[in-house]
C-alpha cells in the first residue's frame, strides 16, 4: 500500500510537470518573444545567460554527472555517433557545443585508427571546438594536454555562440553537435548557420536526447527523469536546479519528425535519424549538396 501510494503521488507530481510543459509551449508558440527555459516561459534576451549560468555551474562536475545518470551509457552513444560520422583523412571537423572535447577527442581517436593516407603517409584531420561557456572549454583544454593534442595542431578551440558563428561560409567539411542544440534559444538559427559554415558535400549530424515512442518506456523514463536526476545532482554535485532544468529542457525539444523537418527546411539534404536505446537519444544527419 505505502509503494502504490507513493508511486500515486509521484506519478501526479510528474502529470504537473507535463502540464507545465504543454503550457510553456503554448506560450512559445503564441509569443515570439517569448522561448522556454525548461518548464518556464521566458524571455528570449534571458535565455542565454539561464542557459549559461546552468552550464558554469556545472562545469566542474559534468563527466562525473553524465557517468552517473546515463550509468555510464552516455559514452556508448558518442562512439556509436562517431562511428556513424566515420570521418576520413582529410576532415576538418566543427564540433558545436562541444566544449569538454568528448566528441573531439573521439574524431581524434577516430582517425589514427584509420590506415595511414596511401599519398601522404599520414593521418590528417583537424578539429575546431566550439562553445558558447569559457568554463566548459577551460575543462577541454586540461584534458586535451593530458591526452597529448596540442591546441594548433590538430585541435583549436572556439569560444563563440552557436547562433552566430564568427567563421567563413564553406569552411567545415564536417559539423557536429551533441547534447546542445535542445539549450539553444533559436534552433533555425544554429541550423541555418550550421548550413553557413559547411562546405558543399559537408555533412552535419546531431545527437540529442530525443523522444521515446513506447507508453510504458515513457513512464519508466520520467519517473527516472524527474525523481532521481536533480537527486542525484544535489548529492554528486550539490546542484538540484541545473540537472531538474536539464530534465525539463529535454522533454521540450522537438520530437525525431519535427526535427527532421527543422533540418531539412534550413536546406540540408538526405536527412535521416536513428533512434538509440529506444528513442531516449537520436542520431539525426543531413548533407549540404
Amino acid at each position: 500500500m505505502f509503494i502504490q501510494k507513493v508511486l500515486r503521488v509521484n506519478s501526479k507530481r510528474i502529470n504537473k510537470y507535463l502540464c507545465r510543459c504543454k503550457s510553456s509551449l503554448s506560450n512559445y508558440d503564441s509569443n515570439e518573444n517569448k522561448t522556454h527555459f525548461g518548464f518556464q516561459t521566458v524571455d528570449e534576451r534571458e535565455k542565454s545567460s539561464k542557459v549559461h549560468a546552468v552550464f558554469e555551474s556545472v562545469a566542474k562536475n559534468y563527466d562525473v554527472m553524465n557517468d552517473a545518470m546515463s550509468f555510464g551509457v552516455h559514452r556508448l552513444w558518442k562512439d556509436i555517433f562517431m562511428a556513424r560520422l566515420s570521418p576520413t583523412h582529410g576532415t576538418h571537423l566543427l564540433d558545436v557545443a562541444g566544449g569538454t572535447g568528448d566528441i573531439a577527442f573521439r574524431f581524434l581517436k577516430y582517425l589514427n585508427t584509420l590506415s595511414p593516407n596511401p599519398s601522404t603517409k599520414e593521418i590528417k584531420g583537424k578539429v575546431t571546438v566550439s562553445d558558447i561557456n569559457q568554463h566548459m572549454l577551460d575543462i577541454g583544454k586540461k584534458r586535451a594536454e593530458k591526452l597529448g593534442y596540442r591546441t594548433g595542431e590538430n585541435i583549436d578551440w572556439l569560444l563563440a555562440d552557436a547562433e552566430q558563428l564568427p567563421i567563413e561560409n564553406d569552411t567545415y567539411s564536417a559539423y557536429t553537435i551533441a547534447f546542445g542544440i535542445r539549450n539553444v534559444t533559436h534552433i533555425d538559427k544554429v541550423l541555418d548557420e550550421a548550413y553557413r559554415v559547411l562546405k558543399p558535400g559537408g555533412r552535419f549530424m546531431c545527437l540529442e536526447f530525443s523522444h521515446v515512442n513506447n507508453d510504458f518506456l515513457q513512464w519508466v523514463y520520467d519517473q527516472y527523469s524527474f525523481q532521481l536526476i536533480p537527486v542525484m545532482g544535489q548529492v554528486i554535485a550539490g546542484e538540484w536546479k541545473p540537472y531538474q532544468y536539464l530534465v525539463e529542457s529535454i522533454r521540450q525539444f522537438p520530437n525525431q519528425e519535427h526535427f527532421k523537418a527543422m533540418i531539412q527546411s534550413a536546406g540540408f539534404s538526405q536527412v535521416t535519424y536513428e533512434n538509440i536505446t529506444f528513442g531516449v537519444v537520436a542520431i539525426h544527419s543531413g548533407f549540404k549538396l
